[in-house]
């Protein structure tokens, strides 16, 4: 028979890549990752995966078992989430990872929403940006993820993951105050196509949004100078270091002297912000709550 938790460390390797990247995240040891594979492959009689210099991969024996897999373990957070609401355990500590912005923006409403309407959840906060947090729950490190959409991302029907939209918020131009374009209503993105950018690193989904907006624009933005803290983008900015796309929200409060903030004309890139559970578990008494309060705080926002 083949045991659960050999199905979870065979999608952990399968969504890290690497023996050693699934040990880390499941808080094992290479050697015991290994060794829970090859008893995987001693149960079902077939190699579920080819090792190589890159890292490990899985065979088409693999991929039919993760298939079955990702079902295995959502029907077992199903049955998780029953036995807690049998046992009315609508009592406990939930443990949120979502980006900055996010944190201010929904989580901490939700946290005060539930501290009326579910006395008994406790939630607990990790600040983590809007891809990593995904992982973190695929990994069983938190149990809700607040995430941003981004090209690569777990889609709608992902098997492994249930997804509840929360909002939608555009970027905006930021542009230091002596810009050539700093006295009009509106800017276009592909007017900036020659001006040095500022903006999120790779991996980080913001990353991608302003990268995108700039190829439909029809360039590739000369990124010179890359920072995930906002704050620290407007700085650079204001210091006429260059142009960045900036979520709106995360322009809220901030000291703004030495740019201007403009909307981008046409259609505006735009953060997509979800949050999201394991597969089988958004009926859970104790994240059911938790998703409603994020949901409730996005409609505020709205």
């Amino acid at each position: 028979m083949i045991e659960a938790r050999r199905l979870h460390i065979l999608r952990a390797v399968a969504d890290h890549g690497t023996v050693t990247a699934a040990a880390a995240a499941l808080y094992l040891t290479p050697s015991a990752v290994s060794q829970q594979l090859a008893a995987l492959e001693q149960e079902t009689g077939h190699r579920v995966v080819e090792r190589s210099a890159r890292g490990v991969r899985l065979t088409s024996a693999g991929e039919i078992l993760l298939t079955h897999a990702n079902a295995v373990l959502a029907q077992l957070e199903r049955a998780e989430s029953e036995l807690a609401a049998y046992g009315s355990g609508e009592a406990g500590t939930v443990t949120v990872a979502a980006f900055a912005t996010g944190i201010g923006l929904v989580v901490a409403p939700a946290i005060t929403e539930l501290a009326a309407s579910s006395p008994g959840i406790r939630v607990r906060v990790r600040d983590a940006e809007g891809d990593a947090s995904l992982r973190m729950v695929l990994d069983r490190q938190v149990e809700v993820a607040v995430a941003v959409e981004y090209r690569g991302a777990p889609g709608e029907d992902d098997p492994r993951l249930t997804r509840v939209p929360l909002y939608a918020e555009p970027f905006d131009a930021v542009l230091p105050v002596g810009h050539r374009l700093a006295d009009g209503d509106r800017v276009a993105v592909a007017d900036l196509a020659k001006d040095p950018w500022i903006g999120p690193y790779s991996g980080n989904p913001c990353h991608d949004v302003v990268v995108l907006a700039c190829e439909y624009a029809g360039f590739q933005p000369r990124l010179e100078h890359s920072s995930d803290d906002f704050r620290a983008v407007v700085s650079l900015a204001s210091a006429a270091a260059g142009v960045a796309l900036v979520p709106r929200s995360a322009l809220s409060g901030m000291d703004l002297t030495g740019v201007v903030v403009r909307p981008v004309d046409g259609v505006a890139p735009t953060r997509r912000v979800f949050a999201a559970v394991r597969r089988g578990a958004e009926a859970h008494p104790l994240f059911r709550p938790v998703l409603a309060a994020l949901e409730a705080a996005a409609v505020v926002r709205g």
